[in-house]
């Protein structure tokens, strides 16, 4: 028993340390896009709906940039704007960094 479980720990410490190596090389955490619709936008803050039952904030940052639909700033952002926010998975609280409107997602009609 004890040498199945020795020979089980050496791989799992090798992938371990590959793991934590990769992760530390990077100097921005890992980087996640959320979809959604604007709820709410104000100067500082932004809260998107996935319709998918998530509602996330994103707070503006120094060099947030702001790209799509004719959209050039965060002032320009407004409810019902269909947008991609790009944030760091371990930001607290969430930090917009990149946020890219798109047009309106069609909704899937459902057939009876």
């Amino acid at each position: 028993m004890m040498k199945t479980a020795r020979s089980l720990a050496l791989p799992a410490l090798a992938l371990a340390a590959v793991l934590l190596a990769s992760g530390a090389a990077t100097a921005d955490g890992p980087r996640k896009e959320f979809y959604g619709v604007v709820q709410k936008v104000s100067p500082k803050d932004l809260l998107v709906d996935n319709r998918m039952g998530d509602k996330l904030s994103f707070r503006k940052v120094g060099d947030t940039t702001v790209a799509g639909e004719g959209k050039g700033s965060w002032n320009d952002l407004k409810k019902g704007d269909w947008v991609i926010v790009t944030w760091e998975m371990f930001d607290k609280p969430r930090k917009a960094y990149e946020v890219k409107v798109t047009p309106p997602k069609e909704e899937e009609a459902e057939d009876m």
